[in-house]
């Protein structure tokens, strides 16, 4: 018989990813009793243990592999790379395990309860979580909901075949497959496979729509597709996989071009990329006022609450763009909802950056936005080509894309395409909310010779006076 154990706490933080234990850990910071619910032996989520930290493990490795094939370029030569797939994965395991301890000691440091297993609302103040050994019952004043979410696996893709991978699945590393089908041309299809293709596999990618990183302008992912299309054996566009079936110890699929041909090829395995769903289904939630739009996303208000005011929902499972550094940001604006007097209002600056090669950054307003909702605005670009720096590095195929107000010179949006877009995009995103103008980062001084001069000259470009460009 289930032994029945009773808890009660100030706050519930159902889910234990980047945005249930920052709020948990904020929340601990001060003075509340929380308790967290985590399905899995570890906080961290699927950010940490399957997403954000082992995909860019691999992706830093992978871009060693690529700096040794290019450097001849430099005069210097490598012999050819030898990969150590077991020590390599071991390498991204061990990654892993270090931040997870990690933010282990400090829930523990926090005397932040964590109950592993998982939770189902049985009415709006208490929470069932079910484990092998004991059934707990959490009775709490507060709780935010932070349970993320999900890779989709279609189910005509869903062959029960271990070599149909999703997200989760590739990133584990069983092997390196000679011939991989990516079906999904958006981020994380791009990420892996460039992973893959930098180890060695025959990578085929299949995108839907007419072009690759739907979204992006289309300026920013031209050395993206460039480098791509040279890494890639096919990249189908407008296409889409009709079927897949089991075929001896490879996979079948029959491929739909843009121009209606039937194309049939069998590989080793299938990484399906096609985007990820909330993860909201059997929380119980039909125990509580608490509504679900049409995609299984928790509705929200701006201060994040749900329709129970005293329940709030953070991260993938609310929706927008599912992003670790969103999660975390709104962790903390729920945290102060419940806790302080003057609530907060929530940024509508979120950066995003796409790890591709190069990497693709922005933040703010996009040029193909503005333009769609017929804002008026200003494009500056600086391109990398007049960048000492970046000649001197050989990362010259890249672009730093201003967008302002033409008449208040106001900074409504920033794009980077380059190695390193990633790390710039902090400084954009901080002028951005500063609400800088073209004048305030044009007469900042930037350390010389780096890329963040790039930002300074894109500025420049609006007054017609960027130093190592020709004027107009």
């Amino acid at each position: 018989m289930t032994d029945t154990t009773n808890h009660e706490t100030e706050l519930l933080v159902l889910g234990g990813g980047p945005g249930g234990y920052a709020a948990a850990f904020y929340a601990a910071d001060q003075g509340k009793e929380v308790l967290v619910v985590e399905l899995e032996d570890q906080l961290g989520g699927v950010c940490l243990h399957r997403g954000c930290i082992p995909s860019k493990a691999l992706l830093h490795a992978t871009h060693l592999l690529h700096q040794t094939e290019s450097a001849s370029e430099f005069g210097i030569h490598f012999s050819k790379p030898k990969i150590d797939l077991a020590k390599l994965r071991q390498w991204k395991n061990q990654t892993i395990q270090t931040l997870a301890q990690g933010i282990g000691s400090l829930a523990a440091s926090r005397k932040v309860k964590v109950i592993k297993g998982r939770g189902y609302i049985e009415d709006r103040n208490i929470l069932r979580v079910e484990t092998a050994e004991v059934q707990h019952f959490v009775k709490f004043q507060r709780a935010i909901i932070a349970v993320g979410s999900q890779a989709i696996l279609p189910r005509s893709f869903d062959l029960g075949n271990p070599r149909v991978m999703t997200s989760r699945e590739a990133l584990t590393l069983q092997e390196i497959p000679k011939r991989l089908l990516v079906v999904g041309g958006g981020y994380i299809g791009m990420e892996l496979g460039s992973v893959y293709g930098r180890l060695g596999s025959e990578i085929t990618m299949v995108e839907s729509q007419d072009r690759l990183l739907l979204g992006i302008d289309s300026d920013l992912i031209t050395p993206v597709v460039k480098i791509a299309k040279k890494l890639y054996k096919n990249i189908h566009l407008g296409a889409k996989v009709e079927t897949l079936a089991t075929q001896g110890q490879e996979i079948s699929a029959n491929i739909i071009t843009s121009d209606k041909k039937k194309i049939t090829q069998t590989f080793d395995r299938v990484l399906i990329a096609v985007g990820r769903a909330p993860r909201t289904e059997n929380l119980g939630l039909e125990n509580t006022a608490i509504q679900l739009d049409r995609q299984g996303f928790i509705q929200v208000n701006d201060k994040l609450t749900t329709d129970e005011n005293h329940i709030a929902a953070i991260g993938d499972c609310i929706g927008g763009a599912m992003l670790a550094h969103k999660a975390h940001y709104e962790a903390r604006q729920a945290v102060d909802t419940f806790y302080q007097d003057d609530e907060p209002t929530l940024s509508p600056n979120i950066p995003a950056v796409v790890f591709t090669d190069p990497e693709i950054a922005w933040c703010g307003l996009t040029e193909s936005a503005a333009k769609e909702k017929g804002i008026k605005h200003r494009v500056t670009k600086f391109p990398w080509a007049a960048s000492g720096r970046a000649i001197s590095v050989g990362q010259q195929h890249g672009i730093t894309k201003m967008i302002f107000a033409p008449d208040t010179q106001q900074l409504l949006g920033v794009g980077i395409v380059g190695n390193g877009a990633g790390e710039l995009i902090g400084e954009a995103i901080l002028a951005l909310e500063m609400k800088a103008t073209a004048y305030d980062i044009s007469k900042t001084i930037h350390p010389h010779p780096t890329l963040s001069e790039t930002l300074m000259e894109a500025a420049d470009v609006f007054y017609g006076h960027a130093t190592h460009i020709r004027r107009g």
